[in-house]
């Protein structure tokens, strides 16, 4: 009999920047999910990927001094890699830059206008670069990014315009009459709410303002808008093709099963996906589930606020399905969690070292130091108190992990596998081998004993992989045994003995005061990269204030302590040579002598001064940020300059001639 298909998909990772653990977050509990389907017997397509075209990457690519394409090649690859190391198991990592997806998103661009989806006008509003989206005055809040609450830009330009309006009765009756179709319900209520019942604008879909994106073939002029672009990578990496000749995937796995997203993302996956389907005439995708956001504190993680964790150096530090275990138990269904280096350090020792690591090693031990490592199939007509009920507690926990599964409820799931794991410690306490080992005629109840609670952690691991899959394969080894399948999971005792060898410790406890140096120093990298990164893209500025202009109208910016400041290392350095950094048109490259040390230090200050100019001069850098490669050059440090609104730079210099690499402060 031929399996059913399951098709799953994340939202497709934007290639600006490398993702924290939070957007990792996503990839993980995709994969939890795609691992559990195939164990339920579903023939699964898992396919995961990178969005690459926009605004926003042309303008880093352009601060980085590399073209758009090395660029995104740069992120793709290291995006590739976390998903990777985190264990996912995709079937399929798509690129919107693959040549097929470029070919079909034009054809289905050329579709649209064809059939008189699309119009060519003007747009004239406010543009958020960062979410690659339009608002128009009313649907700001406080001025500013309703979705990112960053500051928004007037624009105006020629460009097509989808007729949304055109479908959107259809999109509600679709959801109305699926009530399954957006998930949480809160994300269902939002949408309709506050945007499907309050009547839909037409959406552009191109742009001429900047040229990284699939060009439109009968106007050159225009790219096609990043979301249109993007969203449609769910067919087209199945093989959709808009002429109709679609591949075997496409037919095999079309519609999507889930599409697992943000809920920032909601809007486009909810309105403006489905709505871009119908006029396709294609099937809608079954379900589409906005998770919440993992936060560090009580906000949003960002380099800006120096707040960020990576999945890489958590993994250094925990483990794989350490982080593994925390993100996918610790996320609420729909909920923001939380994750701070502190809780993350409690879940390891509580959850991972106490419950499961001293259970499994632990039992090893008795069984090895009781019965040389071997124990026998126990006979129901042997079972004391409280056997008959642990049995059937172990054995009922497939169902309740199906269920909750089933449900999305990922984080209810292994709440369950860990109840089994619980419950085999208690039946330690109760059963006390310990104390049978010293009575000779106890020795069959041990064997029992010590049988019930191998059986157990078998099914428990069974169940767990899922969800932890290194840990899972590592228990069932020192086990002798290979992972059953649900159907076995209900079954106690089909294993005639046990066989068990010693592994280290799988979960050892950690004391946080040992780690802490570490994350400090991750932390402090991360801070100077960032500073690195924003040198590199413009030179620091100061915001005049007009003799006019209200005090009120100038941005604050947080307050910091004197400990902050201090950290930061500013010194006079004298420019001893200088010159042009190639293919770039704003940066130059310094050779920096401070005292009796000599630096490389790249400056993104071009377009006001000359390297002519900048030879001799003594300026003033921050000289302990951490190294960063700008356009393939090391650079050592960071210049000080003020910009002021008219675009006029200076250089912070000292008011008296001063010996290089004097101190400030």
């Amino acid at each position: 009999m031929a399996k059913k298909p399951y098709y799953i998909t994340t939202a497709i990772a934007y290639t600006s920047g490398k993702p924290h653990i939070g957007n990792t977050y996503e990839a993980i509990l995709a994969d939890a999910i795609a691992r559990f389907k195939r164990k339920q017997g579903y023939d699964v397509f898992f396919m995961t990927g990178t969005d690459e075209h926009g605004q926003k990457i042309q303008e880093k690519a352009q601060a980085a001094g590399v073209t758009p394409q090395a660029f995104v090649d740069k992120v793709a690859g290291e995006i590739k890699e976390i998903w990777d190391n985190v264990g996912t198991s995709y079937d399929k990592f798509i690129r919107t830059t693959d040549a097929d997806h470029v070919a079909q998103v034009a054809k289905i661009f050329k579709k649209f206008y064809e059939q008189g989806d699309i119009y060519k006008d003007y747009y004239e509003g406010m543009y958020c670069t960062p979410c690659e989206s339009f608002w128009t005055e009313s649907q700001l809040k406080d001025g500013k990014c309703p979705d990112c609450g960053r500051d928004c830009k007037p624009a105006k330009e020629e460009a097509y315009f989808f007729k949304m309006s055109k479908y959107a009765d259809r999109l509600i009756e679709h959801i109305n009459t699926h009530p399954e179709f957006i998930q949480p319900v809160s994300r269902k209520n939002e949408m309709m709410n506050n945007f499907l019942l309050k009547g839909l604008q037409d959406l552009c879909v191109s742009r001429t303002s900047f040229s990284w994106g699939i060009p439109v073939d009968f106007d050159n002029r225009h790219v096609v808008y990043v979301w249109l672009d993007a969203l449609s990578n769910y067919i087209t990496g199945l093989g959709f093709d808009a002429d109709g000749n679609h591949g075997e995937n496409y037919k095999k796995y079309w519609p999507a099963d889930l599409h697992l997203i943000g809920k920032d993302i909601l809007r486009f996956h909810t309105i403006y996906w489905p709505i871009f389907l119908m006029a396709l005439g294609e099937p809608l995708p079954k379900q589409i589930f906005g998770h919440p956001w993992l936060l560090q504190g009580d906000g949003k993680m960002s380099k800006s606020k120096g707040n960020v964790i990576y999945a890489d150096d958590l993994a250094r530090l925990f483990g794989v399905d350490a982080v593994r275990y925390f993100v996918l138990h610790e996320m609420p269904f729909d909920n923001d969690g939380q994750i701070t280096w502190e809780l993350v350090t409690e879940r390891f020792n509580t959850e991972l070292a106490n419950v499961l690591g001293n259970l499994v090693s632990r039992t090893i031990a008795m069984i090895e130091k009781y019965f040389g490592g071997t124990v026998v199939r126990s006979l129901p007509a042997n079972e004391e108190d409280p056997d008959a009920e642990f049995k059937a507690t172990v054995t009922g926990v497939v169902a309740k992990v199906g269920a909750k599964a089933d449900e999305l409820r990922i984080a209810d799931a292994i709440s369950e596998v860990f109840t089994l794991f619980r419950r085999a410690n208690k039946y330690i306490d109760e059963t006390m081998p310990w104390a049978l080992a010293k009575d000779e005629s106890k020795k069959s109840r041990l064997n029992d004993v010590l049988y019930n609670l191998a059986e157990a952690i078998q099914i428990g691991a069974s169940l767990l992989d899922s969800f932890m899959p290194e840990t899972s394969a590592k228990i069932l080894s020192a086990y002798g045994a290979e992972s059953r399948t649900l159907e076995d999971c209900a079954k106690f005792g089909i294993r005639d003995s046990v066989t068990v060898t010693a592994i280290p410790p799988m979960f050892a406890r950690i004391d946080f005061k040992n780690i802490a140096p570490e994350i400090e120093k991750i932390r402090a990298a991360q801070a100077a990269a960032y500073a690195a990164e924003t040198a590199a893209a413009a030179p620091v500025k100061t915001q005049e204030k007009s003799a006019e202009a209200p005090a009120e109208e100038t941005e604050k910016t947080p307050e910091i302590t004197f400990d902050d400041f201090v950290k930061v290392e500013l010194r006079v350095g004298e420019i001893i040579a200088c010159e042009p950094v190639p293919k770039s048109n704003k940066l130059l490259k310094e050779t920096v002598k401070f005292g009796n040390e000599t630096r490389t230090i790249v400056s993104g200050i071009a377009k006001h001064y000359t390297p002519e100019e900048m030879v001799g001069k003594k300026v003033v850098f921050v000289t302990n940020l951490a190294p960063r490669k700008v356009c393939g050059i090391m650079s050592e440090g960071m210049i000080l300059a003020a910009e002021d609104e008219s675009g006029t730079l200076s250089l912070v210099s000292p008011e008296k001639d001063i010996a290089s690499g004097t101190r400030l402060g």
